[in-house]
This record gives structure tokens, C-alpha cells and sequence, in this order.
């Protein structure tokens, strides 16, 4: 079988390899593996991989390194920051005053902006009604009968057997 032939097993591989997989899992690719060389060669790979990263051993850190590290992050200090290292303490005792008094105007302008939008509605403002015709009156009550009587036809049909 090739490779492509066996891709219901490609993820079943890795995990085979890192002794990841269940009991049934296990058995069922062993029996796969015993008549698919190119999965044989598959997990043969990947198993080198394994024990290969499991022999590897990272080398001491020295004694040194984090005050080295620190120095040298220290030293690499992004440009924006080295430009404004001077103007650190003015902006903190003058700027923080500033930025607050002008939040507190852009929230006062938009009170005020918002305020002027909302008019009142008048207070001895009275409904008005207009007088109705005979002839809308009479128009309506028949729209309303022919409305009842459509609303009852509707209720009798969907009481009815289902098609």
C-alpha cells in the first residue's frame, strides 16, 4: 500500500510513535503496520525523532546570564522611549493635570452638546381630535365586519385537518 492509501492512519501515527495511543488503537495500527511498509517507515522516523529529543540535553546556563540579560535589555531601549526619558517628569507632575482637566471639558462640552438637542415637549399641550365623517365611520365598521368575518374563515380552516 503507499502513503496515500493509508490516510485513515496518518494521525494515528505520531501519537503511535510518542506511546500516546490506547490499548485498541495500539493493536489495530500493529496489525496495519505489519503489512504497510510505508507507515512501518513512517513511525520508524518519527520514533528516531522521539528518542533523538529525548536524549538532548540543554547546556548549563551560566552563572552570569541573567544580570547579563538584564543589562542588555536595559541597554536595547525602544527610540520613542529614549526621546521622551527627558520629558518624563514634566509630563507626569504637568501632563496628568492636563489630560484630566481637558477629559472633564470634552465631557462637559458633550453634556452640553446633548442638552441643546432634547426640547422639552409644551406642558398645556392638549390632544386634538379631529372630527370623524359619517362616511369613514360607516367605512370602518365594515372594513371591521369583513376583518371578523375573514378572522373566523381563517380559525375554521387551520381546525381542519392537516394535509
Amino acid at each position: 500500500m503507499s502513503r496515500i492509501e493509508c490516510e485513515e492512519n496518518a494521525e494515528l501515527l505520531p501519537a503511535y510513535a510518542a506511546g500516546r495511543l490506547d490499548e485498541e488503537s495500539r493493536a489495530k495500527l500493529e496489525r496495519h503496520l505489519e503489512t504497510c511498509p510505508a507507515c512501518r517507515e513512517s513511525v520508524g522516523g518519527q520514533r528516531a525523532v522521539w528518542d533523538a529529543l529525548g536524549a538532548w540535553e540543554a547546556p548549563p546556563v551560566s552563572a552570569g546570564f541573567d544580570r547579563r540579560l538584564y543589562a542588555r535589555i536595559a541597554r536595547e531601549v525602544p527610540w520613542w522611549e529614549r526621546a521622551l526619558r527627558p520629558f518624563r517628569p514634566a509630563l507626569i507632575r504637568q501632563g496628568l493635570p492636563i489630560a484630566a482637566a481637558a477629559c472633564l471639558l470634552a465631557m462637559a462640552g458633550m453634556a452640553v452638546h446633548r442638552s441643546a438637542h432634547v426640547r422639552p415637549a409644551p406642558r398645556n399641550a392638549a390632544a386634538q381630535l379631529e372630527p370623524l365623517r359619517p362616511e369613514q365611520a360607516e367605512s370602518a365598521l365594515e372594513d371591521m365586519e369583513l376583518l371578523h368575518e375573514f378572522n373566523g374563515l381563517v380559525r375554521a380552516d387551520s381546525t381542519g385537518p392537516a394535509m
